[in-house]
């Protein structure tokens, strides 16, 4: 077992990397993607049936834990890791970007941001120094900084003002960190779509000097196109040596063309969310199974699917407990979605040692474009 965190390259198919993530709690394969455990639970799944997916690290939501239950009573309880029931790393989000998202009344000023609680309409601060000590209370293995997020789209200065701002709270954060071994601390890069703007900060971040890098400020209204054309440069910006993550991304199809841009490590609640919804990821699509064109059908959502969802239950059956409302639905559909993110992740790793990643994504993208079967 390692005592330490550490990123192994193992092979590159152009841009894209496969390689591992070593650390106390285990490794993680990369390119790898992190289902959210937004309130120290993936909803609809036990722990285990999420490792079952195929998931190597979970992560974690800072804003919602340091509200309920708080990160000072998770610490007396033993920690995220014991609380949960998760014994294999876990990745905390600062909680920047729910305050700029969730939280009323915020006031922002170099120091931080004062908040008004989403819950309880309770006042709260949240500084890189206290984002820091919560993550450590957490006990989390990858630490993100305390950042700002500007939605998109926005004007140049205030993205740069919002970027340069975030530089400095990664400074502090960096300070605030300490010497902690086993754990990892991830700066987060900013600067909208702007090509010199991302350049910028992504020096100043390799000056301060981190275990990992994170690229921020995308998926938040810009469109696909937009994000590839900034994933087309902003990576290349970062260290080799380093894992890259991109946050809160995403579609089966924006985590493969991240991936084909250089891009290690994703999350997204989307997997969990559709699931609870009635909207179902399969190799030849969107499913819905609210529609009724299921209700009759006796045939599994993907016939090549080995999830318990596809394994021992019809369409028919999932569109019933769907439109009844019973909890087996998003239990059944959540485990589906993630079990089938996590072969998109394993098919990439293969593919990217195999030297056939293009192959690969030319038949993904062939297979989805099909569309789901016919109905019967």
């Amino acid at each position: 077992m390692t005592l330490r965190f550490s990123f192994e390259l193992k092979a590159t198919d152009g841009k894209a990397r496969n390689g591992v993530i070593k650390t106390p709690r285990g490794d993680v394969r990369t390119p790898a993607f992190m289902p959210v455990g937004t309130a120290a639970t993936v909803k609809a799944m036990m722990p285990e049936s999420v490792r079952a997916t195929g998931a190597d690290i979970l992560l974690g939501n800072t804003y919602h834990l340091m509200l309920r239950p708080t990160a000072e009573r998770i610490d007396r309880l033993g920690g995220l890791h014991k609380f949960m029931n998760w014994d294999r790393p876990i990745l905390t989000d600062s909680g920047g970007f729910q305050v700029m998202s969730l939280a009323g009344l915020r006031k922002l000023t170099e120091k931080g941001v004062t908040f008004k609680s989403h819950i309880d309409g309770s006042k709260h601060e949240l500084s890189p120094e206290r984002s820091m000590e919560i993550q450590r209370l957490l006990g989390s293995d990858i630490v993100m900084c305390f950042d700002e997020c500007p939605a998109l789209p926005a004007d140049r200065d205030r993205i740069a003002e919002s970027m340069r701002l975030s530089m400095r709270w990664a400074d502090r954060s960096r300070e605030a960190f300490g010497d902690r071994p086993g754990h990892a601390l991830f700066g987060i890069m900013q600067g909208g779509l702007e090509r010199d703007l991302r350049e910028e900060s992504a020096e100043a971040l390799k000056g301060i000097g981190f275990e990992g890098y994170a690229i921020g400020g995308l998926a938040v209204g810009e469109g696909q196109e937009a994000m590839f054309s900034c994933l087309d440069y902003a990576p290349d910006f970062l260290p080799d040596d380093k894992p890259r993550y991109l946050m809160g991304v995403g579609k089966p199809d924006d985590i493969v063309g991240a991936v084909a841009r250089g891009i290690d490590m994703m999350d997204c609640v989307l997997p969990s969310r559709s699931g609870r919804t009635g909207q179902v990821f399969t190799r030849f699509g969107v499913v819905n199974i609210k529609n009724a064109r299921h209700a009759d059908d006796p045939r599994p959502l993907d016939e090549a699917c080995s999830c318990p969802a596809c394994s021992n239950y019809s369409r028919a059956y999932l569109h019933h407990v769907f439109r009844a409302n019973e909890m087996i639905s998003g239990m059944l559909l959540t485990w589906h979605n993630l079990h089938y993110f996590q072969e998109i992740m394993q098919g990439m790793r293969d593919a990217i040692s195999a030297g056939t990643f293009e192959t690969w994504q030319q038949q993904f993208h062939a297979q989805r474009a099909q569309g789901d079967i016919r109905p019967l």
